[in-house]
């Protein structure tokens, strides 16, 4: 009886022992500006520059984000840290810009990221640059099988304020960046088929 007794009372103190796991946070829905849009600043802060807002939806289990804006012309990114879920940032005017969030809270390490979205802060001009074309297909680091004309497929999607696109210029190779220019399609076309060579990366 007595050795029954700590037996019970073992499994008791290792059950109770047992954390239970961090909880993730979630990733969040961007809502403002709208995707591929002309922002409307909240106010001109200066002759070169708009303040504007950027807002999305709490994500769960998130205790601050982090905004990571990126100037599409130039490259730069400006990274801001917040604990709400709006924050209102300078930007270049007539210039596109992305952004997307990154939730995180103290439980883990781990974070979660939110999709990228294009915006255009206002200027002067009334032509506006179109927004980089974004890649469907293949991602990148993907694994990709060619068919049986040992080709696959690119597949891509843009966007642009002035719909006034009228092609493309698609650049595929070994290297990186991409040095070949393999074909200029118009608007109407967002797929390319590129013969590849087996056990090969690609660049596009």
């Amino acid at each position: 009886m007595r050795a029954a007794t700590f037996l019970l009372l073992g499994i008791l103190l290792i059950s109770g022992c047992k954390k239970d796991p961090p909880n993730l946070p979630g990733k969040a829905v961007l809502t403002e500006p709208a995707r591929n849009s002309e922002c409307t600043p909240v106010q001109s802060s200066s002759s070169t520059s708009n303040l504007v807002r950027f807002r999305w939806q709490p994500a769960n289990y998130s205790e601050e984000y982090e905004v990571v804006v990126r100037n599409l012309t130039t490259g730069d990114a400006v990274e801001k840290v917040t604990g709400s879920a709006t924050i209102t940032i300078p930007l270049e005017k007539g210039t596109p810009y992305s952004w997307f969030v990154i939730s995180k809270n103290t439980q883990t390490i781990e974070t979660a990221t939110s999709e990228t979205w294009s915006l255009y802060s206002p200027g002067s001009q009334t032509n506006h640059v179109p927004f980089p074309a974004e890649i469907i297909a293949p991602e990148s680091g993907a694994t990709v099988f060619k068919d049986i004309n040992n080709e696959i497929t690119l597949q891509w999607s843009s966007s642009d304020i002035d719909e006034d696109i009228e092609s493309y210029s698609i650049f595929f190779s070994t290297e990186n960046p991409p040095n070949l220019l393999i074909a200029s399609p118009e608007v109407d076309q967002t797929t390319q088929k590129v013969g590849v060579i087996s056990d090969t990366v690609y660049y596009w």
